[in-house]
């Protein structure tokens, strides 16, 4: 078994949120990836890597791959760069 904390990639968690088709806030957004993922996982991306759910809410959103809808935010299938 290993040692460390798995880790997912941050496309998974934008194709999660395609998914589920829903819109969320950064509290339920982090709650989903949580219960999707695990607490013990780490995210990575194209260009950082060992992020928390919740720093990699951050990097995703300084980044612009969330979008606006009136309930809160989603994304967008053409904000996924899928390396």
């Amino acid at each position: 078994m290993q040692e460390n904390a798995t880790d997912v990639h941050g496309h998974e968690v934008m194709r999660m949120m395609l998914e589920s088709g829903q819109a969320y806030d950064r509290d339920t957004l982090e709650a989903a990836i949580l219960e999707r993922f695990g607490t013990e996982t780490r995210f990575c991306t194209c260009s950082a890597s060992g992020m928390t759910a919740s720093q990699l809410i951050d990097f995703l959103a300084q980044r612009g791959k969330f979008v606006p809808t009136g309930e809160g935010f989603s994304t967008d299938p053409g904000k996924i760069c899928d390396h």
